[in-house]
């Protein structure tokens, strides 16, 4: 009687075991899909599914969050001017003048690139 109350827990461990085995695989193969395409011409990475309704948290037009966006979110505007960022001649924060120093996109990509893996599209304007 005691080899019948043995054979039922270890066949209980064992589908445990498998049961587990089994998610934890479907778990990690995932369903495969890729969220970034190859570009031919320049052999990088580029982004296949960008949002342009400025309901995503990077603002494609202007290469920075939306957050911090004050092209696009003008109540961001007095904050940027209190904290003297604020570059008159192109009228956008200086810290988001990309035309008086492109380097200062550099940041903004680092942004990116630590949230998505790849580099974010060139701001259109």
């Amino acid at each position: 009687m005691n080899w019948m109350y043995r054979t039922r827990g270890l066949s209980f461990g064992l589908l445990t075991t498998f049961s587990l085995l089994s998610l934890s695989v479907i778990s990690l193969s995932g369903c495969g899909k890729s969220e970034t395409g190859v570009d031919d011409a320049a052999g990088s990475a580029v982004v296949t599914d960008v949002d342009d309704s400025h309901g995503g948290w990077w603002c494609v037009e202007h290469g920075v969050p939306e957050a911090e966006c004050a092209r696009c979110d003008k109540s961001l505007v007095a904050k940027f001017k209190e904290a003297g960022d604020w570059c008159k001649e192109h009228d956008r924060p200086e810290s988001q003048c990309f035309i008086c120093s492109p380097k200062r996109f550099d940041k903004f990509v680092a942004t990116y690139e630590a949230k998505t893996g790849h580099k974010p599209p060139q701001p259109e304007k």
